[in-house]
């Protein structure tokens, strides 16, 4: 990539090729639905390369690389990745995803954000591609690298690429998180978005205003990290809020929780308002469940913290509270709402076949909107999930609609793109590699719906945190997964492969 001068903090990575590029992607913004300027780069740099490029109507980035000499009758391969990130930062972390770079820093073998993520998912997957298309010393068969658009906020390009596009018959998907292991199917899903709108009641008189927070929740994927059973910011204060409103005559004015659909809500907050006489009980009641939630979930949130302060004067707070009915129906339906793994998959230990996140909520005295995203191995059931979280929202007359629906990647045991990476792995690793099957959702699903003769392998370097502040890659496998994407790319190129 044309730049002035790289981050120190990649000059001494190897392979040098692959953190370059990545280099790029932390200083190109790339949130979801705002990569084209990043795909404008790209673009760019592949008709430098001499490279072929196209962009669909759905905003993809289709790169073709001609085979190596005598390779050319070779299976065409696609490498797919995609170009946006997951944009999480701690409050107190100014920091403006559509504007400023990535800081990476570098310690103890992996390179991490702090205080944001880094997005490693899924740029370590496009660098790795980039490289090999800007590689002239490998051998390979035709190469297409597909860069989709949109995949953290519903897989928008994955679902706007057309049939008849990709020219090849093997994709190597470079989007999985776990070194060492080869995925060949992956959950499906879809949102229930609940909306409902209120009118304002005036503020009682004699009451005053308090900020509740309930942080520190480490947070990450709510897919690959559902089944840890992480605390949810928004269920916990929903929980408190709860108990807290009769006791305290407590008025709800706003309740914000969680900022992605698909990652595990870190942080909550909400202004409140209650008699003046009842502010030293809700501290002494706030110090009470801080210490109760601490004992239920300290075992897996040791940074939990429950606390309120006053309303300052620079605080933006709407005019009056939410009517007491309405507030009724969000903590109660909130409170009931499910959240977590549904049910385990009967037939592969250790497998989540079905799950929900309540991952965002946003509301003021006017009414609001919350999310959840819906995952599962069976298309059928993830619709079952959804229609139970629209039928509970339903009793008191609120609209949930569900929307945004992919398919789940059906796992193909017979592949012989895997076995050839099977092969290849313990040619390379002198160890046996490991199949799985992912209950995040890729790409894979709405690509081999409208590819259905494709054979398709998933595979990355080791990330921990993904979609949380603190989000790191492993130094070590993102130079193990080059090699190893080198030597399938040239196993598949050699006439005894497949």
């Amino acid at each position: 990539m044309d730049r002035p001068t790289m981050n120190p903090v990649f000059e001494s990575l190897q392979p040098a090729a692959v953190w370059a590029h990545f280099d790029t992607l932390c200083r190109i913004p790339r949130p979801s639905k705002q990569e084209a300027a990043l795909r404008a780069h790209l673009a760019q740099w592949a008709q430098a390369q001499g490279l072929s490029h196209q962009v669909d109507a759905a905003g993809n980035l289709l790169v073709r690389k001609p085979a190596s000499p005598g390779c050319e009758g070779r299976p065409g391969v696609v490498l797919q990745g995609h170009l946006d990130m997951v944009c999480q930062a701690n409050s107190g972390v100014a920091h403006d995803f559509s504007r400023d770079p990535i800081t990476p820093v570098l310690r103890d073998g992996w390179l991490r954000a702090e205080g944001t993520t880094l997005g490693a998912d899924n740029g370590i997957g496009v660098a790795l591609a980039l490289a090999v298309l800007a590689d002239r010393t490998l051998v390979h068969g035709p190469i297409e690298a597909l860069f989709t658009v949109d995949e953290e906020a519903g897989m928008g390009g994955a679902q706007g690429l057309a049939p008849g596009v990709l020219q090849g018959s093997l994709m190597l998907n470079l989007d999985t998180e776990e070194w060492g292991e080869f995925y060949l199917g992956c959950a499906g899903g879809l949102d229930v978005n609940v909306d409902r709108a209120a009118s304002a009641d005036a503020l009682p008189a004699g009451y005053r205003y308090r900020r509740i927070a309930l942080q520190g929740l480490r947070g990450g994927h709510s897919g690959v990290n559902i089944h840890e059973e992480r605390g949810n910011a928004i269920k916990l204060l929903v929980r408190v809020l709860h108990a807290l409103a009769p006791s305290c005559g407590l008025r709800l004015v706003t309740l914000q929780g969680g900022t992605a659909r698909n990652a595990l809500p870190r942080e909550a907050f909400a202004t409140v308002a209650l008699p003046a006489d009842q502010v030293p009980s809700l501290e002494a009641q706030l110090a009470h469940w801080q210490a109760l939630l601490r004992e239920e979930w300290g075992d897996v949130e040791p940074g939990l913290c429950l606390q309120a302060r006053n309303i300052e004067t620079n605080d933006a707070v709407p005019a009056g509270v939410l009517p007491q009915r309405e507030q009724d129906i969000w903590l109660d339906t909130l409170q009931a709402a499910p959240h977590g793994v549904k049910r385990q998959r009967p037939s592969v230990a250790g497998v989540v076949e079905s799950s929900n996140n309540l991952g965002m909520v946003d509301l003021s005295p006017r009414g609001g909107h919350c999310n959840f995203m819906v995952r599962s191995l069976r298309d059928s059931l993830a619709q079952a999930l959804a229609q139970e979280i629209v039928s509970l929202w339903r009793l008191s007359g609120t609209t949930a609609v569900c929307a945004g629906q992919y398919p789940g990647w059906t796992p193909r045991p017979d592949s012989a793109l895997l076995r050839t990476c099977q092969q290849v792995f313990a040619r390379e690793f002198g160890q046996a590699s490991h199949v799985q099957v992912i209950h995040a959702g890729l790409e894979c699903g709405l690509i081999s719906a409208k590819y259905p003769a494709m054979d398709i392998v998933s595979f990355g370097p080791t990330i921990r945190g993904a979609h949380a502040p603190g989000e790191a890659v492993e130094v070590a496998a993102v130079a193990r997964c080059w090699q190893l994407l080198v030597a399938i790319l040239q196993a598949q190129a050699t006439p005894a492969a497949g």
